[in-house]
């Protein structure tokens, strides 16, 4: 495993730190390769239902792309995005535990995450336009789908920083806790949703991202397939037993 990624498994979650405090966790070609491999292994393993992504130290989640390393013609993109991350359909869920700034390319990566939990002091933003460049690591594609049109031109084309407050009010976080906090809320998060059937879970997931882009009748052809599927799992019948019979449900995720 590299340096730039540490890796932590606490039952069903696996938490991914980006480990460049240094470069305030800015993406070089070796994270964004640890991340990748990271993420792929988290996808396969049947005993990791919940992924948190976060960055080492309280100044940054990440900075973004390195442009030191950019310079000297590293590219921190994969076939799966940049940091291995922004293009791929992660199929469990992913939690941001933001504990500091968030911007450019780290901007990106957060909102390709499924939930944000961010440190009250934490700054987010797309600063490309101020260097002649665009967000093109999804920038431009999802935050349109996560905030209103007219925000989402304002926080690109002003390319100005804001605040965890302005965030959590755009809904693009879901808590805004004190720095010292960010990691454990969301690693709280991470082991409730952990409680639930993990079958379950992937598939509500896969259903409410289809259905963003699906008119509401082509959405409810892909709900009712998931349900037929679901209804027939044996998690299914495992937790109605647990119910009947009063105790913790023991998923399997088949």
């Amino acid at each position: 495993m590299a340096n730039e990624l540490l890796r932590e498994r606490r039952g069903h979650v696996e938490i991914l730190t980006i480990n460049r405090p240094e470069a305030r966790n800015a993406i070089n070609r070796a994270t964004a390769l640890a991340l990748s491999d990271a993420l792929d292994d988290c996808e396969t393993n049947d005993d990791i239902w919940v992924v948190v992504l976060t960055g080492a130290d309280n100044k940054a989640f990440s900075a973004g792309m390195d442009l030191k390393a950019y310079a000297t013609g590293e590219f921190p993109i994969t076939e799966k995005g940049f940091g291995g991350l922004t293009k791929r359909d992660f199929p469990k869920p992913l939690i941001a535990a933001v504990n500091g700034s968030a911007l450019a390319g780290g901007f990106e990566m957060m909102i390709s995450c499924d939930m944000v939990i961010a440190a009250d002091h934490a700054k987010f933003g797309t600063p490309e336009a101020q260097r002649g460049l665009v967000a093109g690591a999804g920038g431009l594609i999802r935050l349109p789908k996560r905030v209103p049109l007219a925000v989402a031109y304002e926080i690109v084309l002003t390319a100005d920083p804001f605040d965890a407050q302005r965030a959590y009010e755009l809904g693009l976080v879901n808590r805004v806790v004190p720095g010292g906090q960010v990691l454990d809320t969301a690693i709280a998060l991470a082991e409730r949703i952990a409680k639930n059937a993990p079958l379950a879970v992937r598939t509500s997931k896969a259903v409410m991202r289809q259905a963003l882009e699906l008119n509401e009748a082509d959405a409810w052809v892909v709900n009712d397939e998931a349900f037929g599927v679901i209804g027939k799992s044996a998690d299914a019948l495992e937790g109605a037993i647990a119910f009947a019979e009063k105790r913790e449900p023991n998923w399997q995720g088949k």
